[in-house]
């Protein structure tokens, strides 16, 4: 019999504060593999701080973050390197690089982190590019992109090193309501082929009814509430109330 696979994320007791404001408190949670969490929250709740810590741009006052069983504080550089490459991270706004092409954007860590040959990074590009429908744009600048054609970039530029983990950070943010929904579509055909862990903060409770296997709820710096949707749906608390069913 298979013995259980740890979480791919976890959270012990986790304590971030910066100068008098606490801003996580004694935060516990898990995400097991292949499983979609969406993390929720008012505005300035710590939402986009757990995502710091579980790539080391931050460190926990107390409490351990463990990333595939890896305690992220007690890595070095080249070990948090390591773990890097085997996460994909979708920024805010995408965070193309912007005096590089889509193509180059995508093709930086291959270059840096593979030893695949011109030929080999140039077919990666072009799947990763045709999966969000960026296939004719990979010699376009950002400055040539729209808001959604960004968020469509960097999310694949976030899976091309082909990440076992994804972090998205409000990934609809800013978007009209189609464009989000083309997000919200490739990230669910992303959860169906690939599998990936993903970890995504969000506000937007259709994009979480949509992906989330489970949600989880900041409010004070804790977790208020953490289950499926039809769970915290019979919530008492009502922020979590309020999240679910205030429209976008």
């Amino acid at each position: 019999m298979n013995e259980p696979r740890p979480p791919d994320i976890s959270f012990e007791n986790v304590t971030k504060s910066f100068g008098a404001h606490v801003v996580l408190s004694g935060v516990s949670m898990e995400v097991a593999p292949g499983e979609v969490l969406c993390v929720m929250g008012r505005s300035g709740t710590g939402k986009s701080v757990t995502l710091k810590l579980m790539i080391g741009l931050l460190k926990a006052d107390s409490g351990i973050v463990r990333v595939q069983d890896r305690d992220v504080a007690g890595l070095d550089q080249e070990g948090l390197s390591q773990m890097r490459r085997r996460i994909g991270f979708l920024f805010q706004g995408g965070a193309l690089f912007t005096e590089f092409s889509v193509n180059d954007n995508l093709a930086l860590p291959l270059q840096r982190f593979t030893k695949k040959s011109k030929a080999e990074i140039d077919a990666l590009v072009q799947k990763r590019l045709d999966d969000v429908g960026l296939g004719k744009d990979r010699e376009k600048m950002p400055s040539e992109l729209s808001g959604g054609m960004r968020k469509r970039a960097g999310l694949a530029r976030a899976l091309v090193l082909d990440p076992s983990v994804l972090l998205a950070d409000e990934p609809t943010s800013g978007l009209d309501p189609v464009t989000a929904s083309e997000i919200d579509d490739l990230l669910l055909r992303l959860k169906q082929s690939r599998k990936p862990t993903m970890l995504i903060v969000t506000h937007d409770n259709r994009s979480a009814r949509r992906l989330a296997d489970r949600l989880a709820v900041l409010d004070g710096g804790r977790i208020v509430a953490v289950g499926t949707i039809s769970e915290l749906e019979k919530s008492d608390n009502a922020l979590v109330r309020a999240l679910l069913l205030t429209e976008c």
